[in-house]
């Protein structure tokens, strides 16, 4: 699992149908930015937790094709 802070949403005109209705957020961890399926409602500048590999595909959904998955925002 990896600590980050969200920056943005990402927009794409175009996409796998698998992707469709799910959200994309960029998140910050350390000097490298992600792009994360967000799967619990995070919001620009909240810290969150996020799974990455076969982790993010279970919290995604079981046929969605993500490599990074945002599975919890932390409180401050």
């Amino acid at each position: 699992m990896l600590l980050g802070q969200v920056a943005g949403k990402v927009w794409a005109t175009k996409k796998s149908p698998a992707l469709t209705g799910q959200t994309f957020l960029t998140v910050e961890v350390g000097e490298t930015t992600l792009v994360c399926a967000d799967c619990v409602g995070a919001g620009e500048g909240e810290w969150v937790l996020i799974a990455t590999g076969g982790a993010a595909r279970v919290a995604a959904g079981e046929h969605i094709p993500v490599d990074a998955a945002i599975v919890g925002i932390i409180d401050p």
